[in-house]
Formats: structure tokens, C-alpha cells, sequence
């Protein structure tokens, strides 16, 4: 099979060839594949969440490598896909290559930035990570027991340092005896699928008396909360809803509606408004989950000052900080 056939399917190649223009959007999920049960995943859901509430279709495709990236997205916008949505940071520079080259196609980058001034027809989309971490982290040190929560990160990317500098900061918040470790993965997009890494991460946590995880780490989280789950402490979840993956050992996840991102701009076709969407606590971009799988992990006291802190947040009265406006961790210093 083609690679033209694989993204695009034998019918949109022969769309393409008879030279049709097609009104469907394209979705290109970065490395760590489709079904990760975290941020791929959830944009995924977007997509279905589209297809179910408009009647669409799309088409979409998993890249194998960075070369791809590119490659992928010239095809797309050849083929008339409008919009091309697009996760993780990497694509950023690729859309910009390519961007210009397509001014009637609308990009939506998720997790990236592209110059709004220099390319009209993107749209990045972010989101405040820090302000959600810093809620799960208050949940995680309340939960915790020993007084020393853990955070497994993916690629170690500034991020990747948001999520954790929030985290940690809430868990402070709640106590500043609270010992707070990290590690990252690794510094290659090979960090966001190596769920064994993650696991062995988990392990060495453990041993220095974590009983709390928070993995923030694409498909390496799947081995995070699995050993977490294990060895019989808590984990939180990443993006998507985890808590179903260990009912009763998942304390929480920390949720960031990359699903609702993907079905907005998927609905709102070639109308899309382009420039810079930032999602937060406010606009409940991000926030925590809560449902049957950890409903008796999370009391009524921790949820009243989760929720107390989150209008806090919101209102402006606490402030988080955000490493990718300043790259520094006073939480975790580094």
C-alpha cells in the first residue's frame, strides 16, 4: 500500500486525482499512536464526538516518524482536507513550512505555537496545564500518607516542567513538609511510549517512599499507573479520563480537553477562527476527574478545597506559576 493510500484511503486518492476538493477535516496524531489512553487518544474522542454529533467523517492518520510530519500534512491539504488538526507541540515548525503554501486550508495546531502574524490560517491551541496539575497535586498530597508524592514526566520538555511545576506546587500548598519527586523519561519523542521506563521510574519512586504518582507521559503512563496500581499506591491519571484503567487506584486525572478542541475545530470546518485559543481553569480546558472508578478515594473535604482553590484560581486570588512564561520551578527548583 502507498503511502498516499494509507493516510488518505483509496477513495480520497482517487478524489485527489480526479482533482476534487474535499470538505472533510484530516486529524494527525503525534508519535506515541492513536489508542495511547491519554493525549492521542483524546483527541481521537474529539474526532468520534464530531462524527457522532454532526453525522461528518474525517480521515487521520498515526505517524511512525518525524519525517512524516511534513509529509503528512502537504498530502492532507493536496487531497482538500480543511481543516487538518494536528497534536503535540512538534508539528508546529512543519506547519509553519507548510502553512503558507496552503492560505484557503485552516491548520489547528494543539499543544503548538505558530505566529499568527506570519501564517493567518493556523490556529494554536493551548492549554493552562499548570492550573489543573495544581489541583491534582492538592489531591495527591491529601491522599498521600507518607508525605512524599512522586511525578513521571515524558519527554523532558518545558511542557512537560508546566505540568509538574503546578503539581508540585499544589501539593506545597496543602503542606510544606510535602516532599515532591520528578523524573522525566527521556529526552527523545521515543519518551512518550515506553511504558517499561515508566514502570521502573514508578519503582524507584516508590522506594523513596512515594505513594502518590502523577504521570504525565503519553503512553509511558500506561506503565506508571499499572505498576502504581501494583505495588498498591495511588497514581493520577494524565489528559483523557485514566480512572477507569485501575478503578479504586486511580485517585484522579488530570483532564485537559484536547477532545473538545479536536470536535470544535472539526465542527467548525473551513469557518474556523485562526490565531491563539488558550484553554484553562476558566474556560474548563482543564480540570479533574471525578467519577464512579474514585468516587471513595476523593472526600467530601478534599473535593470542598479542590474546588474552593480552583475558584481561587480562576478569580485571580492564587496564582500558579507557569514554566513555559518562566522557566523556573520555585516548587521543585530547576
Amino acid at each position: 500500500m502507498t503511502f498516499m493510500k494509507s493516510i488518505l484511503g483509496t477513495a480520497a486518492t482517487l478524489a485527489l486525482t480526479a482533482g476534487a476538493a474535499l470538505a472533510d477535516p484530516a486529524l494527525i496524531y503525534d508519535l506515541g499512536g492513536k489508542f495511547d489512553k491519554s493525549f492521542n487518544e483524546a483527541a481521537y474522542n474529539g474526532a468520534e464526538m464530531f462524527v457522532k454529533e454532526t453525522g461528518g467523517a474525517y480521515r487521520d492518520i498515526e505517524l511512525q516518524s518525524e519525517a512524516q510530519r511534513e509529509q503528512a500534512l502537504r498530502r492532507f491539504a493536496e487531497a482538500g482536507f480543511n481543516p487538518v488538526v494536528t497534536t503535540g507541540f512538534s508539528m508546529s515548525s512543519p506547519i509553519a513550512a507548510v502553512a503558507t503554501d496552503y492560505p484557503d486550508t485552516k491548520f489547528v495546531t494543539i499543544d503548538g505555537y505558530v505566529d499568527p502574524a506570519e501564517h493567518p490560517n493556523v490556529l494554536s491551541i493551548l492549554f493552562s496545564e499548570h492550573e489543573g496539575s495544581y489541583l491534582v497535586g492538592m489531591l495527591a498530597a491529601m491522599a498521600s500518607e507518607s508525605g512524599t508524592v512522586g511525578f513521571v514526566g515524558g519527554m523532558d520538555i518545558p511542557l512537560i516542567r508546566k505540568f509538574a511545576c503546578g503539581y508540585a506546587q499544589g501539593a506545597k500548598a496543602v503542606s510544606d513538609d510535602i516532599t515532591v519527586i520528578s523524573n522525566m523519561t527521556g529526552t527523545t519523542p521515543a519518551a512518550w511510549n515506553d511504558p517499561v521506563k515508566g514502570s521502573e521510574l514508578t519503582k524507584a519512586q516508590i522506594s523513596q517512599g512515594a505513594d502518590v504518582v502523577f504521570a504525565a507521559a503519553g503512553g509511558t503512563g500506561i506503565g506508571v499507573l499499572q505498576t502504581a496500581a501494583d505495588e498498591g499506591i495511588l497514581s493520577v491519571g494524565v489528559d483523557s479520563n485514566q480512572n477507569y484503567l485501575h478503578p479504586g487506584k486511580v485517585l484522579t486525572s488530570m483532564l485537559k480537553r484536547v477532545d473538545v478542541a479536536v470536535a470544535e475545530a472539526m465542527t467548525a470546518g473551513t469557518e474556523l477562527e485562526t490565531g491563539v485559543k488558550v484553554l484553562g481553569l476558566a474556560e474548563n480546558g482543564v480540570g479533574y476527574a471525578l467519577d464512579e472508578n474514585n468516587a471513595e478515594l476523593i472526600t467530601d473535604e478534599m473535593k470542598t478545597a479542590v474546588d474552593a482553590a480552583r475558584e481561587q484560581i480562576v478569580a485571580g486570588e492564587i496564582e500558579v506559576h507557569d514554566y513555559s512564561a518562566d522557566d523556573s520551578c520555585p516548587a521543585l527548583n530547576f
